[in-house]
């Protein structure tokens, strides 16, 4: 992602057998605060599946449509969608000048997709993204691992924590849940 363009914060968190996501509100555009309050996760697939997205909007925006259209071909196989939207995106001359990642999620599986045709499952069920990333990363972890909290209930505390940190992240947070 360009230096110029930054901001925000996505996880998504597993826990007691309900995936939540989390989105702070913030979009920065060079040293100003352009938003507060932009929500960054989408529901698909008739509610079924999740996606949050980290950098630039418009390019967001696309990918969003695009992975929208691999999950209705793929009639809401979310392993597929997200496998044919990172070969595509990787390969596709317009596509691979797009500058955001994704955070996927279904009842069953959490992706992470990038423009270079990454696409990773993380471990222990949680995945971050996005400038405040690490952070939230590493607080849902914590909290993951020593807390009884709702995965809903990490994914808005794990936000509010990197929101400390992260100059790119508010507390203004979107949370949907499945």
């Amino acid at each position: 992602m360009t230096d110029y363009f930054r901001g925000t914060t996505i996880i998504a968190v597993r826990s007691g057998g309900r995936v939540a996501i989390a989105g702070d509100g913030q979009v920065t555009l060079g040293q100003t605060v352009m938003k507060r309050g932009a929500v960054k996760i989408r529901r698909m697939c008739e509610g079924k599946v999740l996606v949050g997205f980290a950098g630039s909007t418009a390019d967001a925006l696309t990918l969003f449509d695009k992975f929208e259209s691999k999950l209705e071909h793929y009639r809401g196989n979310i392993t597929r969608a997200v496998v044919e939207l990172a070969k595509d995106w990787r390969t596709d001359r317009v596509l691979r000048r797009l500058e955001a990642l994704l955070v996927a999620v279904d009842k069953d599986h959490s992706f992470i997709i990038s423009g270079t045709g990454d696409v990773i499952e993380p471990e222990e069920g949680i995945a971050a993204i996005g400038s405040g990333g690490a952070f939230a990363l590493s607080a849902a972890k914590a909290l993951a691992r020593h807390t009884d909290k709702s995965a809903r209930e990490i994914a808005e505390e794990a936000i509010k924590i990197a929101s400390e940190i992260c100059v790119y992240t508010n507390e203004n947070i979107t949370v949907e849940e499945l």
